[in-house]
């Protein structure tokens, strides 16, 4: 019957969701949208990388018991209110009616299992329930949180906290973390089933993440973006010609030259502003052989002297003049602007001064200076390869040779969590706004949990560490607030890292686009319309 056309048709298409999504009348206010940036998701999986565009798409799906508001502030989310019954017991009362996204009710069991399991040392999440010992369960929607110390961070690191239902990963064996380093993979590496906004429907790597809007969710959507895809475009012409010639709806890590260009010439809405995020390069301190390296029987990086040198041969303004075309901040610090602990004053970037930095290494030992490789990303941060050639010209003058190994984020960053990177670049976002979460995860010896989790240049510290234990647990502001600045400028003066530059992340979209530019890089499609 010619009637039924239409829904043959559809089911035709059937074997694809989103195919089947498009036969179907959508409201009237129904709107699709396309967003791409660089690098692709290293998984779904909430609980195993603490990576910014894995941790912005699972955010779409998966919901912690806070979020973020529109000004970066904690609110409440799975939880409905808080109240302390003492300075380390926390009570929690858990939003009722929630369902996951196959139908299950969201519970209590599924805070103490998702707890269990983002503490899995496979995983590099520890520290967003850092200071939490324990949590009990009072009812089906009422826990307490029982802290190690008084824990000032409590809420804002309870936002990355990601539930996950204990029924859904049982019955598709993802109960644990698989190690992601050694490229294992399970169930929820590519499926998802949160109580988040928006549902997963695929996933495929290096091509696309499609989204959908949850039409039973417990929130109320400040958009109207029905369909989200996700791409992943690496050539930074490719992601502009797509935005030009409608292809994609919004870039969110426009390339400097074709930012400046565009918003020049208006073509696209232009969005500038920072990210709270610090480029680096991470020195490995605690392997006894450098891997790669010519030195034998030593490790240069032990000495200070070495780590000094690295850092005043390089010229942190000429990157930002000639790389970056100004879309960057040169500092010293290793937690950029916008952070709590952060500092302009103690921020300076220092000078190149090669003839020091050769005295240095001849000091310590290295007249000659010594090779080794350099690993870096080159999908990653903003023109992340390019910035690491300039390092490998810049060392070259003081004699250390750099070998350049770049590779796309995915291949790198399992490289350097197996401990095969000697010298390696980093990007660090401070997803809390506060110091205490970089300087906890990259700063403290790896001790299992929260403390050191993201540490893999094995930099083992007795004094950082007994700042950082410190400020876990200073409940006065005034103190905290010292004794990270404290960390901040030991870590600066021993030369612990090479820090580069603060980065810019400017987005540009379509003209019809509204949406909020988030400095923590999470775009956030319950914050964007499409008119």
């Amino acid at each position: 019957m010619p009637a039924a056309r239409p829904h043959r048709f559809c089911q035709l298409l059937s074997a694809s969701l989103l195919a089947l999504l498009s036969c179907l009348p959508l409201p009237s206010n129904a709107a699709a949208l396309r967003w791409a940036a660089q690098n692709d998701i290293l998984t779904m999986d909430p609980h195993s990388q603490d990576h910014t565009t894995s941790n912005a798409i699972a955010a779409h799906v998966y919901e912690g018991l806070t979020r973020r508001n529109e000004s970066y502030q904690p609110e409440p989310a799975l939880a409905t209110k808080w109240s302390y019954v003492s300075p380390t017991q926390v009570r929690f009362e858990l939003r009722r009616g929630v369902k996951f996204h196959d139908g299950s009710p969201f519970t209590a069991d599924d805070v103490l299992f998702s707890f269990d399991r983002i503490r899995q040392p496979l995983g590099t999440k520890q520290t967003y329930v850092s200071g939490i010992k324990e949590i009990r369960k009072i009812d089906e929607h009422t826990i307490d949180l029982i802290l190690e110390s008084p824990t000032p961070m409590l809420l804002a690191n309870l936002v990355n906290f990601s539930i996950m239902s204990k029924a859904w990963s049982a019955k598709n064996n993802a109960t644990n973390i698989s190690d992601y380093k050694s490229k294992e993979e399970n169930y929820a590496t590519r499926n998802a089933v949160g109580t988040g906004p928006y549902k997963l429907i695929s996933w495929q790597p290096d091509q696309a993440v499609k989204l959908v809007a949850n039409k039973d969710w417990w929130g109320s959507n400040k958009g109207n973006i029905t369909e989200l895809s996700y791409l992943p475009i690496k050539s930074a012409a490719t992601r502009v010609a797509a935005l030009l010639s409608g292809d994609v709806d919004i870039v969110t890590d426009m390339p400097p030259a074709d930012f400046l260009k565009l918003k020049e010439e208006g073509r696209v809405k232009v969005i500038e502003g920072p990210e709270v995020r610090t480029i680096f390069f991470v020195m490995d301190q605690g392997a006894e052989d450098l891997r790669g390296a010519s030195v034998k029987g030593k490790n240069p990086f032990r000495d200070k002297r070495v780590r000094e040198a690295l850092n005043l041969a390089l010229d942190r303004e000429a990157i930002k003049r000639s790389i970056m075309r100004g879309l960057s901040t040169p500092g010293m610090l290793m937690v950029p602007p916008g952070v709590n602990g952060y500092d302009a004053a103690l921020d300076a970037p220092i000078k190149p001064d090669l003839d020091r930095a050769r005295k240095l290494l001849a000091d310590a030992g290295y007249p000659a200076g010594f090779e080794l490789p350099l690993h870096c990303p080159n999908n990653r941060y903003v023109n992340d390869e390019q910035i690491c050639l300039a390092a490998v010209s810049m060392w070259a003058k003081i004699g250390i040779k750099a070998r350049l190994v770049a590779a796309p984020f995915q291949t790198h960053s399992q490289t350097f969590q197996r401990g095969e990177s000697a010298l390696y670049m980093l990007g660090w976002g401070v997803s809390t706004y506060d110091a205490q979460y970089a300087l906890q995860a990259w700063g403290h010896s790896h001790t299992g949990g929260a403390d050191g989790n993201f540490n893999f240049g094995h930099l083992s510290d007795a004094k950082l560490d007994a700042l950082i234990q410190k400020v876990k647990a200073e409940a006065d502001t005034n103190k905290r607030n010292a004794l990270l600045r404290e960390a901040l400028i030991y870590v600066r003066d021993e030369a612990l890292f090479v820090p580069i530059h603060h980065q810019m992340r400017p987005w540009a979209m379509k003209q019809n686009i509204d949406t909020l530019h988030r400095s923590n890089d999470y775009f956030e499609a319950r914050f964007t319309s499409i008119r």
